[in-house]
């Protein structure tokens, strides 16, 4: 395989995640953190990292609304539950 559609086919790859994390509202960050160790503001830290790295200057607001398909405050207030006790001590357990 070439390395053009190499890449055409991990940003399609990537689109496809983006929207089964759109499908997927009901999956709190913390427990993608808990059971994957990463979540969609790391997906949002990665873009703008690898952006940097391309010399593309890009804010990690913006790098968020991508991963969110909208600004994050408003997906926050919409779908963003609090964390409970339980899904804190399973997160904390996962950084030792």
């Amino acid at each position: 395989m070439d390395q053009q559609t190499q890449n055409e086919i991990e940003a399609a790859v990537f689109r496809r995640l983006l929207e089964h994390l759109d499908n997927r509202k009901d999956v709190q960050n913390i427990d993608l953190m808990i059971l994957a160790g990463f979540c969609r503001n790391c997906l949002s830290k990665w873009y703008k990292a690898e952006a940097e790295k391309r010399g593309q200057e890009v804010d990690y607001d913006a790098a968020r609304e991508l991963v969110y398909g909208e600004s994050y405050d408003t997906w926050k207030d919409k779908y963003q539950k609090k964390a409970t006790p339980e899904q804190m001590a399973a997160f904390e357990a996962t950084q030792k």
